[in-house]
């Protein structure tokens, strides 16, 4: 198939769905197959075109951590913040970070109270802001899994080969694996397989995976975002699951090379070193899980140029993320769902970013999940 219609093809739809109600009969359990869709972008594509609601009562999807601005702690905002707020500094960011609540306010309450923060569209745009304002210190704030780290790297890279003094990178970007192997150790959470992320894939490859088939007996299936690539992912988990097989496969072979992306991996290599730990929301602190920069690149670390203040930041009391995280929630469970928290007031993450679990929901679910009032105000 060569073009995106081919991908939303309702007749291979019903094929499709056919063959998982086939295979899925033949999978008696006492309780519905859980299978755990890592990827944010897999979580709006899915509530996006009515998946869920399309799959055999006996299968449910249950939505990972994988929304990058999502699993941002409260306290790493405020850091943004003290570094937005720091004289002479403008600071640089992707978009859908400018509404993730810190403890005080978010960057773009930073930003109307006087704070010089710009949104860019990938940190070459932030590199050229500090090209052209050599007077000023340019922050770009890095975050995102290894889908992003290859662009932060080879900026840092180019800002090192051109001299450019004046720009440095608040690293917050965070791997996927230790973050799968969390979510298996964690005692109340019950998988049976999961879609891999399709994008961070693309850079890392299929073989980083092979510990969860291997040591949690787990599948897991390496996919596209469009309706038919996840259809065919979940049918593929099934098959696995009918036949008794552990394996990973790579249903986004368009895209995914099973060795990734050679170079990608060289500059993140270069540039980037595991931390010893880094804190998630919802999570808590998962060893080896977020990367910094190395040695060699210390005068472009924001962390190591100016004071942060470093703080852990609990969430409120009344956001229940870290349950909807780890998937032991559904969004639409929690106490403050479409009500206190909605996209335009919002209390968590995952509300904010249009990859998080709850603005999804909210966008795209059955109306019935949303209190009445709040349909009635979005309507107006």
């Amino acid at each position: 198939m060569k073009f995106v219609e081919e991908f939303r093809d309702p007749h291979k739809a019903r094929a499709l769905l056919a063959e998982i109600e086939r295979l899925a009969a033949q999978l008696p359990r006492a309780r519905p197959l859980q299978l755990m869709e890592v990827c944010g972008g897999h979580t709006h594509s899915i509530f996006r075109y009515g998946i869920e609601q399309l799959l055999p009562d006996s299968i449910e999807l249950v939505h990972g951590p994988g929304c990058p601005v999502c699993v941002l702690p409260m306290g790493r905002v405020d850091d943004c913040v003290a570094l937005a707020e720091h004289p002479n500094v403008i600071f640089t960011t992707f978009g859908d970070a400018m509404r993730v609540p810190g403890s005080r306010k978010s960057l773009l309450q930073a930003r109307a109270d006087g704070a010089d923060v710009r949104m860019v569209y990938s940190p070459e745009d932030a590199l050229k802001i500090a090209r052209d304002n050599p007077a000023r210190e340019v922050v770009f704030f890095a975050l995102g899994f290894e889908t992003t780290m290859p662009s932060t790297a080879l900026t840092v890279l180019r800002a090192a080969e051109e001299g450019i003094d004046n720009f440095s990178v608040f690293c917050n970007h965070i791997t996927i694996i230790p973050t799968i192997k969390a979510i298996l150790d964690s005692p109340d959470i019950r998988l049976d397989g999961f879609l891999g992320p399709g994008h961070v894939s693309m850079v890392i490859g299929r073989a980083p995976y092979d510990f969860i088939c291997r040591h949690y007996r787990k599948p897991l299936v390496i996919a596209g975002f469009e309706p038919l690539d996840i259809l065919h992912s979940i049918y593929l988990l099934l098959r696995q699951l009918a036949e008794g097989r552990c394996e990973v496969e790579n249903q986004y072979r368009r895209v995914v090379a099973d060795g990734g992306n050679d170079a990608a991996i060289r500059a993140v290599a270069r540039v980037f070193e595991l931390r010893e730990f880094f804190e998630w929301r919802g999570l808590g602190s998962i060893d080896h899980s977020g990367v910094r920069l190395r040695g060699e690149f210390a005068r472009f670390d924001a962390e190591r140029r100016f004071p942060v203040p470093n703080l852990k930041i609990a969430d409120p009391k009344s956001c229940q993320c870290s349950e909807v995280l780890k998937g032991a929630l559904r969004p639409s469970q929690c106490k403050v769902f479409g009500r206190a928290c909605t996209p335009k007031t919002p209390l968590g993450s995952l509300m904010v970013s249009s990859e998080g679990a709850c603005a999804a929901v909210y966008n795209y679910a059955r109306t019935d999940l949303i209190p009445s009032r709040e349909l009635q105000e979005a309507s107006e």
